[in-house]
């Protein structure tokens, strides 16, 4: 039924859940999973986007040094995920499942729609933190986008909002 699953993690505590839900799948058909995670200034934990002026928020600083700031932080934003999707990775090998993964630049809600379509995925599986009415129109809602964008099925974990 399900020969690729597409597992949407961030690095939130609720990651492990999402996991642990795309791993079951994946181990009860068989399937292939992939992991992905979205590179993206969304994510609660990455380093806070620059301005455009910096000059005029930092004028003690200068630019050079606040953009070189930016880029460790960023820097160290990509290796921690890299090293989530590589421990995850190896659970999945470890229980058996055939497992690949990759870490993306991008708008979460579309790239996931975009990643799933180009792997040919069959069902997508990300977490939900609770977001809504107010609170999902400001901030947005990245499983509410792939669930009513993706080409295939979609399984959103509730997770509790941080």
């Amino acid at each position: 039924m399900f020969a690729k699953v597409l597992v949407a993690m961030d690095m939130s505590p609720s990651a492990k859940q999402v996991f642990s839900t795309g791993l079951s799948l994946a181990e009860k058909y068989n399937a292939h999973l992939h992991l992905l995670h979205v590179l993206s200034a969304e994510e609660e934990t990455s380093p806070v986007p620059i301005p455009i002026n910096l000059d005029e928020m930092y004028p003690a600083a200068g630019s050079e040094l606040t953009l070189e700031l930016w880029q460790e932080q960023w820097q160290e934003f990509e290796t921690q995920g890299l090293e989530l999707l590589r421990s995850r990775s190896e659970l999945a090998t470890a229980a058996g499942v055939t497992t690949d993964f990759q870490q993306v630049v991008g708008s979460p809600g579309k790239t996931i729609c975009r990643v799933a379509q180009d792997c040919s995925a069959d069902m997508i599986v990300l977490g939900h933190r609770g977001r809504w009415g107010l609170k999902e129109i400001f901030l947005g809602s990245t499983s509410n986008y792939v669930f009513h964008y993706a080409s295939c099925c979609v399984l959103i974990v509730p997770t509790p909002e941080m």
